[in-house]
């Protein structure tokens, strides 16, 4: 089973540590390799190559080389080779030398039908040719000295030294393993080795164990000896097994990347292995426009892209580090072990780098992007809880602010213990029916007519008193609570607007959405129902959506947006000029009018420079035929220079105040002219 996190074929670094170390093992090992072959002979060699048992040997290794006995899913401890048995067995009966050449000979087809890098396999015979050099020296000092044509066949007498160069044989190679993976994954080999010893151990122990036997059937019955693949074939098939249930719950089945249990235990580790001054990085990260790819291309073409960006992120972090995916287009980075917050964002910035080169699917050429939120230990959080959810947080401010990488900053985080106590108090609300709406009306500049009125949500909370909008929405917005609360507000908006309408107030009522209401489809059902129920046109509401909708290619081509057009609910964009959209994209999307952001209209008279912005948004806005309203109409002086710039209405406390429904019902009576109903002639004379 392939590890796309595995980078073991990654050619060290020129002068680094694990280069350096590479280089002495291999020059070592490869020296020894030399020497013993000289020591050979060619006549040995050829004698002992002219016999059924030597290819048979050879054979037997080479599979067990092929086939290594995985008993984790964890790449710190590996798989062990099975060749393992009959190279110790070549050991005992032939000698070094033939045990060494026919390991050599076993990684060198293994490296190359694996598709191994050079090094790791030079690596490989290296370790190996010095874990049986250690071996030959142990049983020389018993004054065991086998050779080709000189063979030894050990008897019960003889267990201590095959005991010690067993042990031997697994220390050399084990210590050697060992101080690679820790250089190459920049961990503590102290911690290598405690991952490692007791697996290894178990399977290492098994098959030196039985190498004495397999000697003994040499000895006695070539014939005999492929006997031993049958042992060796149920152990393997059953650690595969056990490895396989293991991979599917540690790894996600997509990508084969570790997944949120994984993520779990390698964080834990790395926080209690945390040296002083060092940290520990988490990075979440979130693709951007990635739900785009699956609605119009499908989820194949889907899970082939995620596929393709697990890869790019495992071959841009460093070797050591952990990439996981949590769900999703949701990726998780966990650096076990970082200088600073500049060297974690460089990290950040590789992946991002990574990410965006051209993706070619399906005749279609993709431009990737993400937003990713990193979250320090012990800057940010303590434990992997706090990291993961504060590297949430920050990614969702990348998000919000474009800006690709941002770390956690506690003043902006709307996720503190107040803020999630409130949004359990915000659930409450709906469900009690707490949450009040006033209303605003939107007034002609030219003659003072009233064209509708806009929905403002109000919360009196009972402990705290009133609660501004501006707390709770965007909690409700990063929240499950959003859609109920939109569908809240339009039910009470359309009752409100049923009881105007019926008693002769024929005055539309506009509702503010979010872009994720607005791509919702069941947002059309809701307000199809809610018209046909309270027998109200489909003019009577009018939906309001803030300009970021415009950065949401999704948006000109959503069902949603086509339906509520069919259905005549008018649609109008709110906030515009705070964004970055332009009006060739807003051409594009169905909007009747554009209502201009207070902050704008404030300042007309005051500063010459958004007087200018206001004038250029209503005269292009009215050349694409639509309607100018401005917010912040505060005075009579800025409601006069609107209407000589030619807006068409305005919203603001000069014109009218928010109001409760009842007053505001008033107010409208008394503007049309019409007479009072009996619950406003209550509330007015009560007045």
């Amino acid at each position: 089973m392939a590890d796309p996190a595995d980078t073991r074929d990654t050619g060290p670094r020129l002068g680094s540590p694990l280069w350096m170390y590479f280089t002495a093992v291999i020059t070592i090992g490869l020296t020894a390799l030399v020497v013993t072959q000289i020591r050979l002979g060619l006549g040995e060699f050829t004698q002992l190559a002219g016999t059924a048992l030597f290819w048979i040997l050879v054979v037997l290794v080479v599979l067990g080389e092929l086939r290594p006995v995985m008993v984790s899913s964890s790449a710190i401890v590996g798989g062990t080779p099975t060749s393992t048995l009959f190279t110790f067995a070549v050991l005992m009966h032939h000698g070094l030398s033939a045990a060494v050449l026919v390991q050599a000979v076993a990684v060198v087809v293994s490296g190359l039908v694996h598709r191994r890098s050079w090094h790791r396999i030079a690596f490989n015979i290296a370790q190996i040719t010095l874990a049986c050099t250690a071996s030959a020296v142990v049983f020389g000092a018993f004054g065991i000295h086998p050779r080709p044509l000189d063979t030894w066949t050990p008897e019960g007498t003889d267990m201590p030294s095959i005991a010690l160069a067993g042990l031997a044989y697994f220390t050399v190679r084990g210590l050697l393993v060992c101080s690679a993976v820790a250089l190459h994954e920049r961990k503590s080999i102290i911690r290598v080795i405690k991952a490692s010893i007791g697996p290894q151990a178990l399977v290492y122990g098994a098959l030196l164990g039985l190498a004495p036997l397999v000697v003994v059937v040499m000895e006695h019955s070539t014939g005999l000896v492929p006997l031993f693949v049958a042992p060796l074939a149920a152990v393997y098939f059953t650690a595969t097994l056990s490895m396989r249930r293991d991979h599917q719950a540690m790894h996600d089945s997509l990508t084969g990347l570790p997944n949120r249990k994984m993520l779990i235990l390698r964080t834990e580790e790395a926080l209690v292995e945390a040296r002083e001054h060092e940290r520990v990085g988490l990075f979440l990260l979130d693709l951007d426009r990635f739900k785009e790819v699956n609605d119009t291309l499908g989820h194949p073409v889907g899970d082939l892209l995620l596929q393709i960006v697990a890869h790019r992120l495992t071959h841009s972090v460093r070797p050591g580090d952990v990439v996981a995916r949590l769900g999703g287009d949701e990726f998780a980075v966990l650096l076990p072990s970082i200088r600073d917050g500049h060297a974690a964002k460089e990290v950040a910035s590789r992946l991002r780098v990574a990410l965006t080169e051209p993706v070619r699917l399906e005749g279609m050429t993709f431009d990737l992007d993400a937003s990713i939120g990193i979250a320090l230990y012990p800057d940010h959080a303590p434990d992997f809880e706090l990291l993961l959810q504060r590297s949430d947080v920050a990614m969702y401010m990348a998000k919000e602010g474009r800006t690709g990488v941002e770390f956690y900053v506690a003043e902006r985080d709307r996720n503190s213990p107040e803020r999630l106590s409130l949004l359990g108090d915000l659930r409450r609300a709906i469900d009690r029916d707490e949450l009040d709406l006033h209303y605003q009306p939107k007034v002609s500049l030219e003659d003072g007519r009233v064209e509708g009125v806009e929905a403002l949500l109000r919360w009196w909370h009972p402990v705290r008193g009133p609660i501004s909008p501006v707390e709770f929405i965007p909690l409700a917005e990063q929240s499950y609570l959003m859609r109920e609360l939109t569908q809240h507000v339009i039910d009470k908006a359309l009752d409100q607007a049923a009881r105007w309408w019926h008693d002769g107030l024929p005055v539309p009522v506009s509702v503010n959405v979010s872009a994720r209401d607005l791509l919702d489809s069941g947002l059309p059902d809701q307000l199809s129902a809610g018209l046909a129920r309270l027998a109200l046109p489909p003019n009577a509401i009018h939906l309001e959506v803030t300009e970021r909708i415009l950065m949401t290619d999704q948006a000109y081509s959503a069902d949603t947006i086509r339906t509520l057009a069919a259905l005549g609910v008018p649609l109008a964009l709110d906030d515009f000029g705070t964004g970055y959209s332009t009006l060739v994209r807003l051409q594009r999307l169905q909007v009747d009018e554009v209502k201009i952001d207070a902050s704008f209209v404030r300042k007309i008279g005051e500063s010459p420079d958004d007087e200018r912005i206001v004038r250029s948004i209503i005269d292009l806005v009215r050349s694409l035929g639509l309607r100018a309203v401005a917010e912040g109409v505060e005075s009579a002086e800025i409601a006069a220079q609107l209407r000589a710039m030619g807006c068409d209405a305005g919203q603001g406390w000069w014109l009218a105040e928010p109001m409760p429904a009842t007053e505001a019902g008033v107010w409208l009576r008394a503007r049309l002219r019409l007479p009072l109903h009996n619950s406003e002639l209550a509330m007015d004379s009560s007045a």
